[in-house]
């Protein structure tokens, strides 16, 4: 007989969103947050941050308290870790990260500015090093933990104008797959959740909202699938999931 899914319970449990301000990133933090769980939410932008805590929390002091915002930028290792710091000294250690914080620029490889490279690569790629390297040491402390990693179907489909982006998620994802096989045995589990298209106004010519964009998924689409990785039992491991829409444009 198989058993019905199981509902999450974060109760005591403390999570990092990196990129949490905003689109998926928010979506996540306020599953999270629903679940009874305690949450760090990064950004890059203050006054983004103010808008998130107020939307995440409206008028509600208890949830108020489980939560916490800090500006930093993931490209840099101290602001990285200094995130993962601040959850352990706010909240006491640290059982979840969501590395989710990510760049998209659309450009053909000629057209693409050095600087831009640079950005794409080390927010998508080399901010989730920087995250994973300081929540580790945490995470094994605790006994045990889930990192996941937001990618992109982009990482395994290319596409002209996506050099950088495509590069970065196909790189995530093999980080991904290696970090998973060496820390399995710590009790921590790593997946990786790779989305198609969704309507954040983040893709190429994207526009967050309106009926162009009606076929695409919705932040809480992710946040859902993050959600029941979360709700897994410790023996089980998915660790990659796809989410596509599901009647996307004919073509």
């Amino acid at each position: 007989m198989v058993s019905g899914s199981r509902a999450l319970d974060l109760t005591g449990r403390v999570a990092l969103v990196t990129g949490g301000s905003r689109g998926i990133g928010l979506a996540v933090a306020e599953a999270l947050l629903a679940a009874g769980g305690r949450v760090l939410i990064t950004g890059r932008d203050t006054a983004q941050l103010d808008e998130a805590r107020t939307r995440l929390s409206p008028g509600d002091s208890t949830r108020a308290e489980r939560l916490h915002q800090i500006r930093a930028d993931v490209r840099d290792s101290d602001d990285a870790a200094a995130a993962v710091e601040s959850a352990v000294e706010r909240f006491g250690g640290l059982d979840i990260l969501v590395n989710n914080a990510g760049v998209g620029i659309f450009r053909n490889v000629a057209e693409t500015e050095i600087s831009s490279w640079r950005d794409v690569i080390e927010t998508n790629l080399s901010g989730v090093f920087f995250c994973c390297h300081a929540a580790i040491p945490h995470m094994k402390a605790r006994g045990g933990g889930w990192i996941i990693n937001i990618s992109s179907l982009a990482g395994s489909n290319p596409f002209p104008t996506g050099a950088a982006y495509c590069a970065s998620k196909a790189g995530l994802n093999a980080f991904s797959e290696a970090l998973m096989q060496e820390v399995r045995h710590d009790n921590i589990r790593v997946s990786c959740v790779a989305p198609g298209s969704v309507a954040t106004g983040f893709g190429r010519g994207a526009s967050p909202s309106g009926p162009a964009s009606d076929w695409k998924l919705a932040p809480e689409d992710v946040a859902q699938v993050v959600g029941d990785l979360l709700a897994h039992p410790s023996r089980s491991l998915p660790s990659r999931v796809e989410i596509r829409p599901s009647r996307p444009p004919k073509h």
